[in-house]
């Protein structure tokens, strides 16, 4: 049977993500607080962040960096998207 969330990303109760994505606080507040489809759209704007910005994942800095986007996309309305950044669809 499938945990459900009130998703605060997309207002609604949806599916929730089976266990916390990291063991630190942020992780249990996504874990609670936010569905698998809007974590779903975070890993593909994370993606996109990495890809643009050219992030190295061994630096502590880019992993802050994502940790801060993550916040700012799940629970603040939204994480920037790169100057001069064209989707290509």
């Amino acid at each position: 049977m499938s945990r459900i969330v009130h998703c605060k990303k997309l207002n609604q109760d949806l599916e929730g993500l089976e266990r916390p994505p990291f063991p630190t606080a942020l992780g249990r507040k996504i874990y609670e607080n936010i569905s698998k489809q809007a974590w779903n759209m975070w890993k593909q704007q994370q993606v996109m962040l990495i890809n643009e910005y050219r992030l190295e994942m061994t630096d502590p800095q880019a992993r802050q960096f994502l940790l801060t986007e993550t916040e700012k996309f799940l629970f603040e309305g939204g994480s920037a998207t790169p100057p001069g950044y064209v989707e290509n669809n």
